[in-house]
């Protein structure tokens, strides 16, 4: 099972971006974090790595549920999207998938609420 969906968009990376991040809204997610890894690494490491940027994207009402379901399940939120160049200058937007990496959890009532994110997720990558 693979722990991620992706599209290759043509988009610049600035544009891919602004797009994942309306149609994550679009779906009823809102970008929480945003972490630079790009930036992030100049500065701590001075490395230069390619544009690659991770959304923290929530769904509170299906996050509500989660943390209602399983006291811990917050070590797995928010739901993380990425946004990455490739070396060959190609875009490509990923989103974890939330079946995937809650399988260990065994809690009936979790794995619903994982199942209803991961379709939502599904659908956004669909969009771009």
């Amino acid at each position: 099972m693979s722990y991620h969906f992706s599209k290759k968009l043509d988009l610049s990376f600035d544009d891919a971006i602004e797009k994942t991040t309306a149609v994550l809204k679009e779906e009823g997610f809102g970008v929480l974090t945003e972490i630079d890894i790009k930036e992030t690494l100049k500065k701590k490491l001075d490395v230069d790595f390619r544009k690659y940027r991770i959304l923290g994207a929530c769904n509170p009402p299906n996050a509500h549920k989660a943390l209602q379901a399983e006291g811990h399940i917050g070590l797995m939120l928010p739901c993380n999207v990425i946004v990455q160049e490739h070396e060959t200058g190609e875009v490509e937007v990923s989103a974890v998938d939330p079946v995937a990496s809650m399988q260990a959890i065994e809690n009936a009532e979790l794995g619903g609420v994982a199942k209803d994110v991961q379709n939502m997720l599904k659908r956004v990558i669909d969009k771009l």
